[in-house]
C-alpha cells in the first residue's frame, strides 16, 4: 500500500517519497526466498473460526491482513511476486479485475504495481452506463456480475483476482466476460482455496493461489 503523500507523482512513474523497491527476475533464488518468507508471515496472521458460519467449517479471515499496515504491504507484494513468478514480466497484466467485494480489498494497489488498470465485476444492478453481464450458480440460486463495456479493450491482458476460490462460480462468470469483451485471460489469482469444492476445474485459464489450503496447513503442521 503506497504511502499518503501531498502530491500525487505521475502514472507508472515511482514516489519519490518510498525506498526504490530492488527489482528481482522472477526465477531468482532471492526471490523465492522473499516470497516464501511472505507467505509464512502471511498465513502465520491469519484467524481461524471453527464453525463458522455453520458448523463443521473453519473460516479463515483474511481481515487482519489488512489491519495492519505492514502485513497489508507484505500482502501486496506477494501477490505481486506471485504474479511475476506465475506468468513472467513480460505477460504481466494490463487490467486487474477484481471480484465483487473482497477483490476490491487489494486488486487495486496490485494493479498499481504493474502499471495496470483496475475493473470492478461487480453485481447486477451496481455499475450505471453499457455493461455485459453473466450468470452463475450460487448454493441458493442464480446470479450475475457485470463488467462496464469500455472497461477492457480487445487484446488487453486480464488478471482475475479474489480472496478465495470456492466452487468457482464467480470467477468463471468474470472470466467469460473477459473473452466477451475481447480481453486476453491470463489467469485467476486467490489467497486461499478451499480445494474440496474442486472450483479451479470450473476455470478455462491458470489458476494460482498465493497461501497454502487448509488441508496442506494440517499437513505441514
Amino acid at each position: 500500500m503506497a504511502d499518503s503523500t501531498s502530491s500525487h507523482p505521475s502514472r507508472n512513474r515511482p514516489d519519490a517519497t518510498e525506498a526504490p523497491q530492488k527489482r528481482l527476475t522472477p526465477s531468482s533464488p532471492e526471490t523465492s526466498a522473499e516470497l516464501t518468507e511472505l507467505k509464512m508471515r502471511l498465513h502465520r496472521s491469519l484467524r481461524q473460526y471453527p464453525d463458522f458460519p455453520s458448523p463443521g467449517v473453519l473460516f479463515e479471515d483474511i481481515m487482519p491482513l489488512f489491519a495492519d499496515p505492514l502485513l497489508h504491504k507484505s500482502l501486496i507484494r506477494a501477490l505481486e511476486l506471485q504474479v511475476t513468478s506465475c506468468f513472467g514480466q513480460a505477460q504481466t497484466p494490463d487490467i486487474v479485475v477484481g471480484l465483487d467485494a473482497r477483490g476490491f480489498l487489494f486488486g487495486p494497489s496490485l494493479a498499481l504495481k504493474f502499471g495496470a488498470g483496475f475493473v470492478p465485476a461487480r453485481k447486477k444492478g451496481k455499475l450505471p452506463g453499457p455493461t455485459e453481464t453473466a450468470a452463475f450458480e450460487k448454493e441458493y440460486g442464480q446470479d450475475f456480475f457485470q463488467i462496464q463495456r469500455d472497461g477492457i479493450k480487445p487484446g488487453q491482458r486480464v488478471l482475475v483476482v479474489d480472496d478465495i476460490i470456492a466452487t468457482g462460480g464467480s470467477a468463471s462468470a468474470a472470466g467469460s466476460l473477459i473473452k466477451k469483451l475481447g480481453g486476453s485471460l491470463l489467469g485467476y489469482l486467490f489467497i486461499l482455496e478451499l480445494d474440496f469444492l474442486k472450483g479451479r476445474d470450473k476455470l478455462d485459464a491458470p489458476v494460482h493461489t498465493l497461501l497454502s489450503s487448509q488441508e496442506e496447513s494440517i499437513t505441514e503442521a
